[in-house]
């Protein structure tokens, strides 16, 4: 009797169990997307796996053979499926607020960037409404920002060169301490521009403790990229050590023609060094020969102090005038030479002039540009720049190709582009810069130095472009196909794979792209952006 009764509850027991598993969802049995057969890249570093990848709200659910269907099918075979690529040098963030689709960005893979070289858009108190007002107006990539000393800099000193007292000292930390509890991801400098230019060493290390406190990043466009890089890379460091904040160099190049394949070893002996004895230091770069700033830039610092107008005024006078001729020669304290960095006048090509009477000298150089004005290659560049309603744009030769190979090997390296979201296609982005490195710099590192160049293995050439940025910028759950990760996906086709901008067409789209997924929203669909704003404001590290 006893057997009897308790093989009864044995059968009761297992036909409950039996019905149970019968009405619960089989964990692989729903999916809002399932990516079919590609050649899965981690992001690590390691080698491709064939695989199918599930995804579930927003978040990598299964990686493996998938049986159940999605709610959309990708078909990926031949074809390779990485983590979305991370801009860690963007310009996006005055544009995202007025059109958050970032087309260029999502066409050329990237998924998520990082920008504010130049600081927010805000200021500090309003840092945290930035970014939740980027989420409900809604943008198609993750984007994050660092807040600028120059900002905190300007807000306590004007557009002063003086150093500021210890009162001031003060304010301006307890400045760049909202910023960081707004969302901030640290603190950047670029010390080739005045006011920026002004800040000493010291400031910078007191200035950085405030974003430092809260485990932010010190990022900076260096006080020199030429033959005085690496003394400029030091100084980064340094305010690193003195501050406890990690570095991050932006756009690391060499722009001296006499240093290329000489001073970029040195470099990156410089960072080694560093990263021996503890600190956490790293770079980024774009890989274009040519950089792009503003004309402007071939001005000695000093003559900026009080702004543009205050520039303006001393460029109309003969005098101050016959003062900065002579200081391109003798050189100027606090000021990179970037007309020594193009190799002269002949280097420095002027894309937009910001006044339609001198459109017509867009595309040439100054030298060029001197010769039809019929005057001295400083004057001509000089009276562009006092004549543009605006800030008028160069492009500048001055890289070297080898310098830019010896980078990418560095293993501390990842990818930045120095280049916006674009308001609309056509139109150059933010900076007003026309540079192909808006439209094709993340193809152009696997087309030309993974295909062409064999600089790089495709691994290699993902992980600088996902998980290492990644893990870098302490970006939870991102940068690599793991389950539980947020499903940023860029899905290529390796042979077709191409940046097609150029210097003479530099709003070009490249090719290969096939899908691009946000947040595991489809956002890119057979090279077609769909609309989705799946993207997500990124704060930092000190955020409230």
């Amino acid at each position: 009797m006893r057997v009897c009764t308790l093989a009864s509850s044995l059968a009761l027991i297992g036909g409950a169990a039996l019905s149970a598993a019968a009405q619960a969802p089989r964990a692989d049995s729903t999916y809002d997307v399932v990516i079919r057969n590609g050649r899965v890249l981690d992001g690590e570093g390691n080698p491709w796996i064939l695989a199918d990848v599930g995804i579930r709200d927003g978040r990598f659910a299964k990686i493996g053979k998938i049986a159940a269907r999605g709610k959309q099918e990708i078909d990926a075979k031949g074809k390779y499926v990485s983590p979305g690529w991370i801009d860690m040098m963007d310009q996006s963030g005055s544009v995202l607020p007025r059109n958050g689709r970032a087309e260029n960005k999502l066409q050329e893979g990237v998924t998520t960037a990082i920008g504010g070289e130049g600081g927010t858009p805000v200021p500090a108190a309003r840092v945290h409404e930035y970014f939740d007002n980027l989420e409900k107006s809604g943008i198609s990539i993750n984007f994050g920002s660092y807040f600028s000393e120059t900002q905190a800099r300007v807000a306590v000193l004007g557009q002063s060169a003086r150093a500021p007292t210890a009162p001031e000292l003060a304010r301006m930390r307890a400045i760049m301490d909202t910023a960081m509890r707004g969302g901030a991801m640290g603190m950047t400098t670029a010390l080739i521009y005045p006011p920026s230019s002004y800040s000493t060493t010291a400031e910078l290390v007191e200035v950085a403790k405030a974003a430092a406190a809260y485990g932010g990043t010190y990022a900076s466009h260096i006080r020199g990229e030429g033959k005085e890089v690496v003394d400029a890379v030091r100084e980064a460091i340094a305010v690193g050590e003195g501050s406890g904040a990690q570095v991050e160099v932006f756009h690391l190049k060499v722009g001296d023609r006499p240093s290329w394949g000489i001073l970029m070893d040195s470099v990156g002996k410089t960072v080694d060094a560093a990263r021996a004895r503890g600190v956490d230091v790293a770079a980024d770069l774009y890989v274009y020969t040519a950089g792009g700033t503003g004309l402007e830039a071939t001005i000695p610092s000093w003559a900026h102090e009080g702004g543009t107008d205050s520039l303006k005024a001393r460029l109309a006078n003969p005098a101050i005038r016959a003062r900065l001729k002579s200081e391109i020669t003798t050189g100027s304290p606090g000021w990179w030479n970037i007309i020594d960095a193009a190799g002269g006048w002949d280097g420095v090509v002027l894309v937009n002039a910001r006044n339609p009477a001198n459109a017509k000298y867009e595309q040439k150089n100054i030298t060029q540009i001197a010769k039809e004005m019929g005057k001295e290659p400083q004057d001509a560049a000089w009276d562009l720049v006092s004549q543009g309603r605006g800030r008028v744009m160069a492009i500048y030769h001055m890289m070297g190709e080898a310098d830019i190979e010896t980078a990418l090997r560095f293993p501390w390296t990842s990818i930045g582009s120095d280049a916006g979201a674009v308001a609309q296609i056509g139109v150059p982005d933010e900076t007003g810069l026309p540079h192909p490195r808006s439209f094709g710099n993340f193809p152009r590192v696997i087309a030309k130095y993974v295909k062409e160049r064999h600089v790089l293995t495709l691994p290699e050439a993902i992980r600088k472009m996902t998980g290492w940025p990644a893990t870098r910028m302490r970006l939870a759950n991102r940068g690599t196909i793991a389950v539980g990760n947020w499903a940023d996906v860029t899905i290529f086709d390796f042979d077709k794979l191409q940046d097609m901008a150029t210097y003479e067409k530099p709003m070009e789209f490249p090719t290969g792209i096939e899908w691009v997924l946000v947040n595991g929203v489809v956002t890119i669909d057979h090279g077609k952006h769909t609309g989705a704003k799946a993207g997500r404001a990124l704060r930092g590290p000190g955020a409230m």
